[in-house]
């Protein structure tokens, strides 16, 4: 499976997203967090933002949903323009349905794993989604640093990938730079999340292939991807 390199929008400059989205260009998709200070302590954008930002790139957008309620409010960020809309394991009544619905839609479906949930009570669900996500953080803010425990729940996660024979992403997010991309990469993940050490740097879209260089290596000489 190809390494993509998704840049988070929640280290950008929110007085110039348009600008922001432009300078990543190369990327593979926009990561674009919703929180709403309920489910996680921060309060950050909602869908008028999303339509906005759908206007303004031609990179697709990868909405992580931090939100209650994930099943009212989800498929209004299909509407809006999102490309692949996570929700959270922890705030789905109905995560199947809901997958189902985004999928529907026309958008592909995530589900996302705060750092404590495991995967294993989810591992029938997984047929029914495009990604998951495991969180390498708490969630709620952005610059945290990376926790190595979620290395062994990633290699988890790959073995049931595997093991179903499905083609799911699988994506990190939370202090992914280049000193913990290939670590990630070699447990498994193929999707990664960037948020400071991509609009932290000097030329972001230089900062956006150094990842993907980076991540390559370390996913060819990854023991998951010679077995698949």
């Amino acid at each position: 499976m190809a390494v993509q390199i998704n840049p988070s929008i929640l280290s950008a400059d929110f007085a110039r997203l348009a600008e922001e989205a432009q300078a990543v260009r190369g990327a593979d998709w926009l990561h674009v967090d919703v929180m709403d200070n309920h489910f996680v302590p921060n309060l950050t954008l909602g869908v008028p933002i999303v339509e906005a930002l759908a206007r303004a790139t031609d990179t697709p957008l990868d909405c992580h949903l931090m939100i209650e309620d994930a099943d009212r409010w989800a498929p209004q960020y299909v509407e809006a323009g999102a490309g692949s809309v996570t929700f959270h394991a922890e705030a789905a009544a109905a995560p199947v349905r809901l997958a189902r619905e985004i999928r529907a839609k026309g958008a592909r479906a995530s589900m996302a794993l705060k750092p404590a949930t495991p995967i294993e009570p989810y591992e029938d669900l997984l047929p029914e989604l495009d990604m998951l996500l495991i969180m390498t953080v708490e969630p709620g803010f952005g610059g945290q640093a990376f926790l190595d425990i979620m290395l062994p729940k990633i290699r988890r996660t790959r073995e049931l990938i595997s093991k179903h024979g499905l083609e799911l992403w699988l994506q990190v997010d939370g202090g992914v730079s280049a000193s913990t991309v290939e670590r990630c990469a070699e447990a498994g993940a193929d999707v990664f999340v960037a948020g400071s050490a991509v609009y932290g740097a000097a030329d972001p879209a230089a900062a956006v292939r150094a990842l993907r260089s980076q991540a390559e290596a370390a996913t060819a000489r990854a023991s998951w991807a010679c077995d698949d």
